[in-house]
């Protein structure tokens, strides 16, 4: 016998009061409801309704396999809801937390192909040179790099981020080329400030072990764009995402220096609060942002 479908005409029975509602309901003879009631009562070995000609009555065996019966359905009907909702149309607000360069060179452009998909959603894009707290700010979705400590929230990776070190061939030419990571110190090294500190810290990763260098620069700046034109107009060396620097490399205006050595990784993830489940507006966003930067710009890309 279908468990669940003992469990809806159970249900149904006990809301109905009597076999020959029942029967009405179900669209068949009472003869059939009482058949199939004594069928489910032989199966567990008990009497769950006490009938006579003109009434019946749950026996305490029925009123547990009707309050049971009761939770049970609400669950699955929540279930199917839930997987409903993942296949509905996106709508609805969607708050997003972005940083500086990566949210306005490639998260603001995202999400208005996201919108072109789904014209029923409402976005809204807050970028700042520091994340926010997405709980305090009311933020639905957070950009983030590197680690995320933060148990508090769920993450998903959305695009690998593999950083290289690189100077213009005028840069190079006028100052040499650095051969090993403590060559660097000896360099002018273009450094994104965090704070006020005179020097910058890049970090390299061999195995499982990480070296991190001090570099230091006349030039610093706490935006991207701006460290990234210094490097291709010759004032130095910088370490950058490749994604931003792939297409000066391949035309020639940047060079790869140490490419031996690998920069520590800082892969960018959608971070949001830990709930249940996904609205579908949220879900389907995380879903584009994946498929969006898989094909992120890289060195080797043909233009």
């Amino acid at each position: 016998m279908n468990q669940t479908f003992d469990l809806s005409f159970f249900h149904l029975l006990a809301t109905q009061g009597s076999l020959a509602a029942t029967a009405r309901e179900l669209g068949v003879t009472p003869p059939a409801v009482s058949k199939r009631l004594a069928a489910l009562e032989a199966r567990f070995g008990v009497r769950l309704v006490n009938r006579t000609t003109r009434s019946m009555s749950l026996t305490s065996e029925g009123e547990l396999y009707f309050s049971h019966a009761a939770r049970i359905l609400t669950q699955i009907n929540e279930v199917e809801q839930m997987v409903v909702s993942s296949r509905a149309t996106p709508k609805g607000l969607i708050r997003v937390n972005a940083s500086l360069g990566f949210g306005r060179r490639h998260i603001g452009p995202a999400l208005a192909a996201f919108f072109s998909r789904y014209p029923e959603v409402e976005i809204q894009l807050k970028i700042t040179d520091h994340p926010l707290d997405l709980a305090t700010h009311g933020f639905d979705l957070g950009i983030r790099f590197g680690t995320l400590p933060d148990a508090a929230f769920h993450a998903r990776k959305i695009a690998s981020n593999r950083r290289l070190v690189c100077a213009s061939p005028l840069y190079l030419e006028k100052h040499g080329t650095p051969m090993r990571l403590s060559d660097l110190q000896q360099h002018n090294c273009i450094f994104i400030r965090q704070n006020e500190t005179p020097y910058g810290v890049w970090s390299f990763t061999t195995g499982s072990r990480t070296q991190n260098i001090k570099v230091r620069g006349a030039l610093g700046c706490n935006d991207g764009e701006v460290a990234l034109n210094w490097a291709l107009e010759g004032y130095g060396i910088l370490m950058r995402a490749e994604w931003d620097i792939a297409r000066y490399v391949r035309s020639g205006r940047l060079r790869l220096v140490l490419e031996d050595e690998t920069p520590t990784r800082a892969d960018v993830y959608a971070v949001y609060p830990q709930q249940l489940h996904l609205s579908a507006r949220l879900r389907s966003l995380i879903d584009f942002l994946v498929e969006r930067f898989a094909h992120i710009d890289h060195v080797e890309d043909a233009e």
